[in-house]
């Protein structure tokens, strides 16, 4: 039998992130469901044992830093948060991992097209020519 991965989902309330829940939930796996509003997340999610419902505003450190304790509370640890420095974001998914390396490289493009007039709106750059 495969590990029993652990979901960590945000906006857990509604939508895509309630039908992931439930489908993480479905084939075995456990998930950390969060949203702004708890208990919208555990209507959405519905109740199950392998589910954690967490109150999450992602802008709000302590409630990221409360989800993600509860989670390896419950769920033992989550290999990126048991990091000395864990990423500030982390991208899960071969397809997601394409999706941000097509946007590093376009970003790049974008620099590397109009790195000369960029780079001469430097605020010391301005204040030598004036």
């Amino acid at each position: 039998m495969p590990e029993r991965k652990v979901w960590f989902i945000t906006g857990a309330d509604r939508g895509m992130g309630a039908e992931i829940a439930k489908a993480a939930l479905a084939v075995g796996n456990a998930v950390v469901a969060t949203g702004l509003n708890a208990d919208a997340v555990a209507k959405a999610v519905g109740e199950a044992n392998d589910a954690l419902i967490a109150k999450l505003d992602v802008t709000i450190r302590a409630d990221a830093e409360a989800a993600v304790h509860a989670a390896v509370d419950r769920f033992g640890r989550i290999t990126i948060a048991s990091q000395e420095h864990p990423p500030r974001r982390f991208i899960s998914g071969t397809d997601a991992i394409g999706l941000a390396e097509q946007k590093v490289a376009d970003l790049k493009a974008q620099i590397d097209a109009y790195y000369d007039l960029s780079t001469s709106l430097d605020l010391e750059a301005a204040s030598l020519r004036a």
